[in-house]
């Protein structure tokens, strides 16, 4: 069988389970934003937290606990790396530096998971699974709320109220998070991958000296990373690494499990505003671009251009052997175009036009099928564009969900799609500018700058890859991409939820006969038009001084 056939089954076995899972767990997950009722271990987090769950929020309130936990969280996290020298169970490591601490702290409560360390050589197993576990729970349930606080934004009216946030978190992580990613990680050892708390030991001699390595609770750090397009790798290989990601199978059910979750909210947005082809519709835009940008990097890796690509039989470079070209085409595009960031293979090893996929996935805004909660938010901002745009087509106001597009919500929309651009290309442009953050470049010429864009394009959008090339565990880096971080996930949120609050307040427009039908294939068109075309304006000049230089040169 060839490695193109071989390619093409694996994806059509990813479509077959996504599909399978699509409807049960879509209408579990509304289930649960619905339920008014509280489980017993519910009522004891809510009793810890002194909150009350049946009270109802507006948005400022709403926001103001987004932002009042994940800063709880940054500190509690931050202080827990300050300290690790004197925990238990550090396995000797020492604690991590002030800058590296910040941004290890404000990559994962941000859901990016970016690491500019080397995660065996630096985290003991309280740090990983007491803090960086946790943060990729708390983080994706975060993310997950302030979608269903958007959704209610559509489906209520004439009130302001989005539910309650304290609610929504817990019920996310407790009843969906939870419950998956222990079948997750049971499925991962039973691939192969390590789940323990072994300490250092010494594997053997590799070039003249001795190799060690450390165990650790590897598969159900695994199980969460991927379920909550987190990212963050127990071992600095990532998903490359063996005991991360042992097989082909195992490679094949991580990429379902990121997948997983960000393709079953369109279910649940559908069920919740009481319309399944509102869902569809948003489903088949994020199928269109997933799939489109699955077959495109499948291509460029697999072209044969001079003797060394026909005898590896495509682009081997920098991927496992194990995995082949198509195993780790389908993952880095599946980690780029959700807000994940593991990687089964180096990016910076790729073709250019294959390493400039991955990055236009990121900058795309990570919504097809985007990251947990924070893809289907993105997907809905841009439909509200694709709205305003057709409505200036035709001469009519702008309607979605039976709520008007005037003023106030575009505006909003507008500073949802701006603040990511602004941060990616304002500080790769000081970056470039500036003699310090260039020495860290491994490459010259396109592909250095591309190292460069890449890693903010990453930070700012909470993906958390890599080029690998760069030297990013700097002040300079540690300290701007941390910022990157937060910026880029908890701004955006912001107008998410002010504009949630300024639709619930509405009350429904009754469709007429020039209504927009945006549950039709020819609005599904439109909407993957705008995002492609806002985002082509928005990066072209940087791509083509990057990857697009790179790719037509070579």
């Amino acid at each position: 069988m060839s490695p193109q056939i071989a390619g093409l089954l694996q994806l059509i076995a990813l479509i077959a389970a996504l599909a399978l899972a699509y409807r049960p767990l879509g209408d579990y997950m509304a289930r649960v934003y619905f339920s008014e009722k509280h489980y017993t271990p519910e009522k004891w987090i809510y009793k810890v937290i002194g909150a009350n769950p049946a009270a109802e929020m507006r948005w400022p309130a709403y926001l103001r606990g987004v932002l009042a936990f994940s800063a709880v969280s940054v500190l509690f996290l931050y202080l827990m790396q300050r300290v690790q020298g004197s925990l238990p169970g550090s396995l000797g490591f020492s604690s991590i530096d002030p800058d590296q601490a910040f941004n290890t702290a404000a990559s994962f409560v941000a859901n990016t998971n970016w690491q500019s360390y080397y995660g065996e050589q630096a985290m003991g197993h309280v740090v990983q699974t007491g803090g960086l576990a946790v943060q990729n729970f708390l983080s994706a349930a975060v993310g997950m709320a302030v979608a269903v606080a958007l959704v209610r934004g559509f489906s209520r009216s004439r009130t302001g109220e989005l539910g309650n946030f304290w609610a929504d978190l817990v019920r996310g992580t407790v009843r969906i998070l939870v419950p998956i990613s222990v079948i997750g990680a049971i499925v991962l050892v039973a691939c192969g991958a390590i789940q323990n708390f072994s300490g250092i030991h010494q594997v053997g001699q590799f070039m003249g000296g001795t190799q060690e390595w450390n165990g650790g609770a590897v598969a159900s750090q695994e199980a969460i990373k991927e379920l909550g397009t987190n990212g963050g790798g127990y071992f600095n290989a990532n998903s490359a690494h063996p005991f991360e990601n042992p097989n082909p199978l195992s490679n094949l059910f991580e990429i379902f499990l990121i997948l997983l979750i960000p393709f079953a909210l369109t279910r649940t947005f559908g069920r919740m505003v009481g319309s399944l082809k509102q869902g569809y519709a948003i489903l088949g835009a994020m199928a269109v671009i997933w799939i489109g940008f699955t077959a495109l990097m499948m291509w460029t890796e697999f072209a044969h251009r001079g003797p060394a690509f026909e005898i590896a039989g495509g682009a081997m470079e920098g991927k496992e052997t194990r995995f082949g070209i198509a195993g780790s085409s389908i993952f880095a595009v599946a980690t780029t175009l959700t807000s994940t960031g593991a990687v089964n293979s180096f990016h910076s090893s790729y073709t250019g036009f294959g390493g400039g996929i991955t990055m236009l996935g990121m900058q795309l805004g990570e919504i097809a099928p985007g990251g947990v909660g924070s893809g289907l938010y993105g997907m809905l901002i841009m439909a509200i564009i694709a709205v305003f745009i057709a409505g200036l087509m035709v001469g009519r106001t702008p309607e979605y969900l039976g709520k008007k597009i005037g003023t106030r919500q575009i505006k909003f929309a507008a500073c949802y799609i701006l603040i990511t651009p602004a941060l990616v290309l304002g500080f790769t442009a000081v970056a470039m500018a500036l003699p310090t953050p260039g020495d860290s470049m491994t490459n010259s010429g396109a592909h250095g700058f591309s190292e460069i864009l890449y890693a903010y394009t990453s930070g700012a959008n909470n993906n958390g890859s890599a080029f690998a090339g760069l030297n990013a565990d700097t002040q300079w880096f540690n300290s701007t991409i941390g910022i990157a971080m937060l910026l880029g996930r908890f701004l955006p949120m912001v107008f998410v939820l002010a504009l949630a609050g300024s639709l619930a307040e509405q009350k429904p427009v009754p469709e007429t006969a020039g209504t927009l039908r945006t549950d039709k294939p020819l609005y599904a068109g439109l909407l993957v038009g705008t995002i492609l075309i806002i985002t082509g304006l928005t990066y072209f000049p940087a791509l083509a001084l990057g990857p697009l230089a790179e790719g037509l040169a070579s």
